[in-house]
């Protein structure tokens, strides 16, 4: 990595800290108060310049060039975790959100000790969605590409201009009963952080808008799993509450690839890693 490089990733990583900091006790409270889902989260808005957001929205191709298509009744996004293709910005802020100080200001504030960031970028890294993209409910899968560490943090950078809630492709945190969920509009140059685990199903509503969404996602690890426990699951989806048959199918899609994972003893999804660090 260059000088010039590790100077955008340390500038980056100052408004990082700095927004980090000013919103401290925020932060605490949302954690520990989740609203409308039991998945602890935090929102954080205004996180960069507003210059520095829309440098980072520009270097996104916008077509999804040489971004990994993902289609099934599942989802439908593009993600890369290649970086090396693209400009030098997008790759510095995906490592921003590694660099040691970030990684010990957000994990003292949410009290997870033991939380290690992933320069690998399984399955995170970059995601695009466009006009009818979606990413239906599920739980993240529970460990890393070497099923050594469990995942604990989800971390999504939202960058597209302009986003609000009628444009769809807005995340949303599900309740207990997979009923109702959280919706937290896509805003540009906002920060979602949630904890991943056995219950913490989240989505993609469908995108509307004639734009693509643009995301900076990171997952951080821990040798612990979050209830202390061993477990392992893949990605599991189900369907939205009007999708019936689609969550009929994906609880057998979910028995069946758990079952191959386990007896292979192997994870899933190895080709989504960046090996051009």
């Amino acid at each position: 990595m260059s000088a010039d490089a590790d100077t955008q990733i340390d500038y980056f990583s100052d408004a990082l800290v700095n927004r980090l900091t000013e919103c401290s006790a925020s932060i605490s409270q949302q954690w520990n108060n989740p609203e409308g889902t039991t998945t602890r989260h935090f929102v954080l808005d205004d996180v960069l310049t507003k210059d520095d957001v829309n440098a980072i929205y520009n270097a996104f191709p916008k077509n999804g060039d040489g971004f990994f298509d993902r289609q099934s009744f599942r989802e439908k996004k593009r993600t890369a975790t290649d970086l090396s293709q693209y400009s030098p910005i997008l790759s510095d802020i995906t490592y921003a959100f590694q660099n040691p100080r970030v990684v010990d200001l957000i994990t003292g504030l949410l009290e997870l000790p033991g939380i290690e960031p992933d320069p690998d970028l399984y399955a995170s890294g970059l995601s695009m969605m466009f006009q009818g993209d979606y990413l239906n409910p599920h739980i993240d899968n529970s460990h890393d590409a070497q099923r050594n560490r469990y995942r604990r943090l989800n971390l999504l950078f939202y960058v597209s201009p302009h986003w609000g809630l009628e444009r769809g492709g807005n995340f949303e945190l599900w309740d207990t009963t997979r009923t109702h969920p959280r919706t937290v509009v896509s805003h540009r140059n906002r920060l979602v952080v949630m904890e991943t685990n056995k219950t913490s199903w989240h989505s993609v509503s469908k995108v509307i808008a004639d734009q693509p969404r643009c995301c900076v996602s990171n997952y951080y690890f821990s040798e612990v799993s979050p209830d202390a426990t061993d477990y392992f699951h893949v990605t599991s989806f189900l369907g939205r509450p009007e999708q019936p048959l689609r969550s009929l199918l994906g609880h057998f899609d979910n028995t069946l690839r758990n079952s191959v994972s386990k007896v292979l003893k192997i994870g899933r999804g190895k080709r989504l890693i960046n090996k051009k660090q």
